[in-house]
């Protein structure tokens, strides 16, 4: 089979190589999984540069989020184990950890289902305990898992304001349902918010991004607000003043979703059941933007990292290939 590789720790699109190799076997509890999708996830990148908290052995395949084919013909949706991840034609899953995939989508929004909208939903349902009726503010709105808070966001009804970098990625936010659109780089995040907001801010904010975007934050965050922080894709980890969260009276939220895995995995259950039901009603439709044929991933995984895409980026096997080998 086909595999991407990375033999050396770097930039995705210089460390990732194309091989031919043996399929991976399973271990005790572990299924073979043909790759129907594979998306791609911020993560993905940060580990081919070393930079996640997660760090398999030399050489693996990256690629954490796939929606797999069984030995017995079931769809499903998975989490490689590692070193076998996702984007090859075929991978290995813990068994127990295997998620039906919604009949309502196709392949790559099935794939696009997990990671993202796990994150999202936890962080608004579960840490920030979001209510209807309230302000939501999304950073990156228009990316991966800023796609996906919006859309829950609105679910929940939820106000959602999102932050866009770009009149692009803008339009995009626009076109998920946002109430209100604001362009970081015409605008002033801050201003406009409290302008949106009558001068309240909001009640929570949702976070990947870190750096100045947190600062922008904890300047819009309401009266018994909460920030959830969800990852640093900016690149710089913020060091918030306590003496502001205790003076605006306001939370200051992590959501680190791996843990519910091994610590709670029946909430991880529980939360792919509503995100199920919110499918089949319409509610939420994972934004696929592309997709990319296997040889494509390299490149594409690197356009992520960029911070040049909308949406999710997603790999099928068989654009290329046909049926996988």
């Amino acid at each position: 089979m086909q595999a991407w590789q990375v033999h050396e720790l770097g930039e995705p699109g210089e460390v990732m190589r194309l091989a031919d190799v043996g399929r991976p076997a399973p271990g005790e509890g572990q299924v073979l999984l043909r790759v129907r999708a594979a998306n791609i996830n911020f993560p993905d990148a940060l580990m081919c540069r070393g930079q996640y908290q997660v760090r398999p052995p030399l050489p693996f395949t990256p690629g954490v989020e796939i929606c797999g084919e069984t030995e017995d013909g079931r769809r499903v949706i998975a989490n490689p184990a590692l070193p076998y991840g996702g984007f090859a034609e075929y991978a290995v899953a813990d068994a127990a950890a295997l998620l039906p995939a919604p009949d309502a989508l196709d392949d790559a929004e099935a794939a696009a289902l997990h990671i993202g909208y796990q994150t999202a939903w936890f962080a608004l349902h579960r840490r920030a305990r979001l209510e209807a009726g309230e302000t939501l503010l999304v950073h990156a709105a228009a990316g991966g898992v800023g796609s996906a808070a919006v859309q829950l966001g609105k679910a929940a009804g939820a106000t959602v304001i999102g932050v866009a970098g770009g009149a692009g990625k803008a339009a995009v936010a626009r076109d998920l349902g946002c109430d209100v659109v604001i362009d970081r780089r015409e605008q002033d995040v801050v201003a406009a918010v409290k302008e949106a907001t009558g001068g309240r801010g909001a009640d929570v904010i949702f976070d990947p991004v870190g750096g100045e975007a947190y600062t922008q934050s904890a300047r819009t965050v309401a009266f018994e607000g909460r920030i959830v922080i969800v990852g640093f894709a900016s690149g710089t980890i913020p060091s918030p003043g306590l003496n502001h969260a205790l003076i605006k009276n306001y939370a200051i939220l992590g959501l680190h979703w791996g843990l519910y895995n091994t610590r709670n995995p029946k909430l991880v259950q529980h939360c792919h059941e509503q995100l199920t039901e919110l499918a089949a009603r319409g509610a939420i439709k994972p934004l696929v933007s592309e997709r990319v044929p296997l040889a494509g991933a390299a490149d594409a995984v690197q356009r992520v990292a960029d911070g040049v895409t909308t949406g999710r980026v997603t790999v099928l096997p068989s654009l290329e290939n046909g049926a996988a080998a």
